[in-house]
């Protein structure tokens, strides 16, 4: 009976110690399960705080970008720092320079009003000086405007009958001739000036034109004169765009302008003596071909890197200021040490350049331009291995993976930039013909964003095109220093000067 009871007991004790291990097992099965899930989160965790420091780094990234460091224009900044040039100090004082020719008022050799102030008496004596002979002693010019009113000039025909057959004829009125009251061509040439010229609002203009001359001319007169000149300088335009085709270096650039509730582009291509503007709704490929210069041009186009303008049958140089640009965020924002040395050698190339072309040499010496080079592609190695290639985050339930390849950071962005198209970077220093950066372009479209500015934007897209092309016609003449009323007049008669081609 003993050992029955202690048989018993021994099977109910192995019996509790066999649940026990299954209880035990089945934790453990649980424990390694939760850890799995854990292990789980913490993976797709892990790569949702990479996505969201990636962009928090990218929105930072944004906010730190001002016109200093970037292609942002400086009415974009938001003074959140004080104003930093890329220009180095030269060492001297503001103002003019030892052995700068001043320009002060000269006298005219023949006044249109001459005052003399003659001497009656003498000063000492109080003697008689009347009949006494004078020279002049000193001469002192007054310089003003007229007296400001309008010219009106009547022009009347006469009419006679012939007493041989009773019959009437009238004397013709000139060409331009044509109502009882109108406006000449001065004060249209004026009022086109200001709305084209000066970029000033229709109304004001009205009421400047008032306020000056008392002419009462309304916005809608004043339209009426812009549109006349725009249509006498179609012919005019056709061959400013064909002289363009055939420059060696032609700078383009294009920004953006409102038609109405619309987005439209105004695309400048210019030279040093010529501007052309052109206007589209679209900013890329569609709209140059439609204006017709880049599908014709076959020499160097210096632009902001716009992939649009890949494709075309001329070689391409990039604007280097806006790389020393960028180059100056990675090195501020980013810490990298290589954007600093590339924004150094770009700099001492530059330099480089205009010492060689002082010297009248034509290309940059052999040993100095493969020892440029040979520093050009060691920084740009050393950028790679601080920004090596991004690979795909692994995809999750919280990250859904994107197609193509990732997003790469702005610094390997530029580096990719300065490796694949290095010799549209460096153009500059192979060929002196070729500017460093694409600043002609960016000056001649400072008027047009002044344009936006004090007007916002355009009612119509013929007010734009009418627009562009009086100012391609003025910008042109301003750049070969020929008096703008007067071609300016005479575009408004139908005789646009073509001797600037």
């Amino acid at each position: 009976m003993i050992l029955t009871e202690e048989l018993e007991q021994l099977q109910a004790e192995n019996q509790r110690l066999r649940e026990a291990n299954e209880n035990w097992q089945e934790c453990v099965r649980q424990s390694l399960e939760a850890i799995r899930n854990l292990q789980k989160q913490m993976r797709d965790l892990e790569a949702v705080i990479s996505s969201q420091q990636e962009r928090i780094k990218t929105l930072e990234g944004k906010l730190a970008k001002d016109s200093h460091n970037s292609s942002l224009p400086p009415s974009s900044d938001r003074f959140v720092r004080a104003p930093k040039s890329l220009r180095k100090k030269s060492g001297k004082k503001s103002g003019g320079q030892p052995g700068h020719q001043g320009h002060g008022l000269p006298q005219a050799t023949c006044p249109d009003e001459l005052l003399v102030y003659t001497v009656q008496h003498c000063a000492h004596c109080e003697a008689d000086l009347s009949t006494c002979p004078a020279r002049v002693a000193e001469r002192r010019q007054v310089i003003d405007l007229p007296v400001k009113r309008l010219w009106v000039a009547e022009h009347q025909v006469e009419e006679k009958q012939c007493p041989a057959c009773l019959h009437f004829t009238r004397a013709s009125f000139p060409a331009d001739v044509l109502a009882p009251v109108q406006y000449g061509t001065g004060i249209q040439t004026v009022a086109t000036y200001l709305v084209a010229g000066q970029v000033v609002p229709y109304a004001r203009a009205s009421q400047l034109l008032y306020d000056l001359f008392g002419a009462q001319l309304s916005p809608a007169s004043i339209a009426q004169f812009v549109s006349r000149c725009q249509q006498n300088l179609v012919e005019w335009e056709t061959t400013l765009k064909a002289t363009l085709v055939k420059a060696r270096v032609l700078h383009q650039d294009e920004t953006g302008m409102r038609v109405g509730t619309s987005g439209w582009w105004v695309h400048v291509c210019a030279t040093e003596h010529l501007t052309h503007y052109g206007a589209h709704p679209k900013r890329g490929r569609e709209g140059m071909d439609a204006i017709g210069i880049a599908p014709f041009f076959e020499g160097i186009s210096v632009h902001d890197c716009l992939p649009s303008y890949q494709g075309y049958r001329f070689s391409e140089a990039l604007c280097n200021v806006h790389h020393l640009r960028d180059l100056t965020f990675i090195e501020e924002e980013l810490k990298q040490e290589w954007a600093k040395e590339m924004k150094a050698l770009l700099l001492s190339m530059k330099e480089a350049v205009e010492q060689a072309r002082v010297r009248g040499q034509p290309r940059l010496e052999t040993p100095v331009l493969a020892a440029l080079l040979t520093r050009y592609d060691q920084i740009v190695q050393a950028g790679y291995r601080i920004n090596p290639l991004v690979e795909k985050p692994p995809k999750t339930k919280q990250y859904k993976r994107l197609p193509g390849r990732p997003k790469q950071s702005p610094a390997r962005n530029l580096l990719d930039r300065f490796s694949t198209r290095k010799w549209d970077v460096l153009r500059f220093l192979l060929d002196f013909a070729v500017p460093f950066d694409n600043n002609q372009a960016e000056r001649d479209l400072r008027m047009i964003k002044v344009q936006q500015k004090v007007s916002g934007c355009f009612r119509t897209p013929e007010g734009l095109i009418s627009f562009c092309r009086i100012r391609s016609y003025l910008s042109t003449l301003r750049k070969q220093g020929l008096p703008i009323f007067a071609a300016l007049e005479q575009a408004l008669t139908g005789h646009p000067v073509f001797s600037i081609f």
